[in-house]
């Protein structure tokens, strides 16, 4: 089932969900880049790891149900038999403190493996305040714009803090209103930053991702990446487009999009009872 949104789904940045969308585009757009950048430029997925101990920790699974029991001793030891038996080794869970890996895209060049552009697909992690996910973008943030790194960062995200390289008041007061957007900072494009705002009507552009001062830079369109995204991960068989998105819509963007699905079939038309005479 293909996406009903002409762009971004805004029901895609649901916390359970998001950060498998966050995933599969970060594996996609290495995916484009790596057919499209000239030698001796390559792409590889690196990660952020950081311990989150007192947050709401992501990937967020979100296995609330009220219906889900703990096991009893006798049924732990019959389930573990079914590894065990096939040579798996338990290990004890001794803490809540595991690292928790994120996923970015570093553009290097093969003549020394230098660094050349970074791109970060935002996670709900680097826009919660106080969250140690932010702290450490924040800080890898910084080390690209002093160093002069190329770095795309993409914001799919209604929620959360601002946190793009362009200050929220520049950003405003230059682009207006809108949901979500791209900025691509460093040396290769000077002293500036280059904004692509996206409204929610908006299918998401194709970006230019700079490379080296006096090398023209690779475009990536990202709406495909992203439809093929929702495809193959199948997520439109687990939908609830029924309920309110995480965050909700305004009135007039939850009309908006409720038109589109029952335009798709996928919501049930609206039904108005006949005059009583």
């Amino acid at each position: 089932m293909p996406s009903p949104f002409p762009g971004m789904d805004p029901w895609l940045e649901r916390p359970g969900l998001f950060p498998d969308v966050h995933e599969s585009l970060i594996f996609l757009i290495r995916e484009a880049l790596t057919s499209k950048l000239p030698e001796p430029y390559y792409a590889r997925i690196k990660t952020r790891v950081w311990i989150e101990d007192t947050q709401r920790r992501e990937p967020d699974v979100s296995l609330k149900s009220p219906t889900v029991r703990s096991p009893s001793p006798k049924n732990v030891s019959q389930l573990a038999s079914h590894f065990t038996d096939v040579g798996m080794v338990a290990v004890a869970i001794e803490n809540d403190d595991d690292p928790i890996e994120e996923g970015f895209l570093e553009i290097c060049s093969a003549d020394g493996d230098r660094l050349v552009t970074a791109i970060e697909v935002l996670s709900l992690s680097n826009k919660s305040p106080g969250n140690k996910g932010r702290k450490a973008y924040l800080k890898r943030q910084a080390e690209y714009l002093e160093s002069g790194v190329g770095l795309v960062e993409v914001d799919l995200l209604r929620d959360g803090r601002h946190t793009t390289a362009v200050s929220l008041s520049r950003l405003r007061s230059k682009v207006g209103t809108y949901q979500y957007h791209i900025c691509v900072s460093g040396s290769a494009v000077g002293r500036q930053r280059f904004i692509a705002p996206i409204r929610l009507s908006d299918r998401l552009p194709s970006v230019p991702v700079p490379l080296d001062p006096d090398v023209p830079p690779v475009t990536v369109n990202l709406q495909p990446l992203l439809d093929r995204s929702y495809e193959s991960g199948g997520y439109g068989r687990h939908m609830h487009y029924e309920l309110t998105p995480e965050p909700p819509l305004t009135p007039d963007q939850q009309t908006w999009a409720e038109t589109i699905l029952r335009a798709k079939g996928i919501l049930p038309p609206v039904t108005t009872e006949a005059p009583r005479t």
